[in-house]
């Protein structure tokens, strides 16, 4: 598999890779021990959903840095932000769809019905303002990303475009406090008409849902405005960041395990503060890995992980390891059959996600560079 290494910082494929191999452990624990909740299954799980959240404020650091380019290069135009939107959609989409649609196809034949609504899953509406249905899960974080897309730029060409004499970095910046206030308002007011019962509740209504979660991308957002405005001070410090998202990230979990602070007993803290408190804390980790440029002998490896991220996010799961489990009873099974399922899980999921890549994703990405998209700018 050819990478074209130009352009790649390796310590963003390090958060990549890793993010992916949170996920991918995650669920092996919802495969192997589907009823079985411990102490153990509860952290690897719980590893995997800051998995999605290193997803996220990583995605909102690169989309961040190409927006503020955009604006250095004058790039304002709305043509320019089209240009902007075809090349995402080239990326994100064709993957997407075709992944639904194979989704949509194995629930017809394992069930012999299609599922309610499965309109809203094209246009990303699933879990818009409302909790995510029981099919195709996983697709509850491409929502928030892509609206996450589609709504900050659109505010900023709209700011632009009314106050003309203003900075267009500061624009920017008001753009990204007008989202992280709404959102922040739309979760209080959410915690003040609603009683959360649980953990799962709390991620069910809260945590996956596009209205009160698309903040997590605009702090990345914020990263990348701070690591171009003031990149001495983000580049000297960044052992010092690191450090401090660190013990921020360490500090957070360890009084929710010591004092068993959770979602019914906290709710304004899980409601309000717990998810923009990770998402700085992660954040804070960009300065030390951005500046990680040289790999080591894994560096091969850890690249074509991250490269393969976004099929693996999609194939691993609904289309996996749902359809083992439908075949086979695992829990039931020995060891030795579980570590042979395993394998195969993971056998699977890098496999097809290869095939996905090389054949489908990567022809598809290409498309963007048609002269025919670069005369929209």
């Amino acid at each position: 598999m050819y990478i074209n290494n130009k352009h790649r910082i390796f310590g963003l494929d390090i958060i990549r890779a890793s993010a992916i191999l949170l996920v991918l452990c995650s669920h092996s624990t919802l495969l192997l021990f589907p009823n079985q909740n411990n102490i153990y299954t509860t952290v690897v799980q719980f590893f995997g959903t800051v998995g999605v959240d290193l997803f996220f404020v990583l995605s909102g650091y690169l989309i961040g840095g190409i927006l503020l380019k955009q604006i250095k290069e004058g790039k304002v135009k709305f043509k320019d932000f089209l240009y902007f939107w075809v090349r995402r959609w080239f990326r994100t989409l064709p993957n997407y769809v075709l992944i639904l649609i194979l989704n949509i196809l194995l629930f017809y034949f394992l069930h012999e019905k299609i599922i309610e609504n499965v309109i809203y899953f094209f246009v990303f509406l699933q879990n818009f303002s409302s909790p995510h249905p029981d099919f195709f899960t996983e697709s509850w974080s491409l929502s928030i990303e892509e609206y996450a897309y589609i709504i900050g730029p659109l505010i900023l060409f709209s700011l632009i475009l009314c106050f003309k004499n203003y900075s267009k970095k500061a624009l920017y910046v008001a753009m990204l406090l007008i989202i992280i206030c709404i959102i922040t308002f739309l979760r209080i007011n959410y915690h003040s008409n609603h009683n959360i019962i649980s953990h799962h509740d709390w991620s069910k209504h809260i945590r996956k849902v596009v209205i009160y979660r698309i903040d997590s991308i605009y702090y990345g957002f914020l990263a990348a405005y701070l690591a171009q405005t003031f990149y001495a001070t983000w580049n000297r410090y960044k052992h010092w960041f690191l450090a401090l998202g660190v013990l921020l990230f360490l500090g957070v979990h360890s009084c929710i395990f010591i004092f068993k602070i959770q979602p019914e007993n906290a709710q304004l803290f899980f409601n309000v503060f717990y998810l923009p408190l990770l998402s700085i804390s992660l954040l804070l980790l960009f300065p030390f890995f951005s500046a990680w440029k040289k790999g080591g002998l894994f560096k091969s490896t850890i690249t074509k992980i991250s490269v393969l991220s976004y099929a693996l996010y999609l194939i691993n799961y609904s289309l996996v390891l749902l359809t083992i489990q439908n075949f086979i009873n695992v829990e039931a099974k020995s060891v030795m059959i579980k570590l042979l399922i395993l394998f195969l899980y993971w056998f699977l999921s890098f496999g097809l996600s290869y095939v996905l890549f090389v054949y489908y994703e990567r022809p598809m990405t290409k498309l963007r560079d048609l002269k025919f998209f670069k005369e929209i700018k």
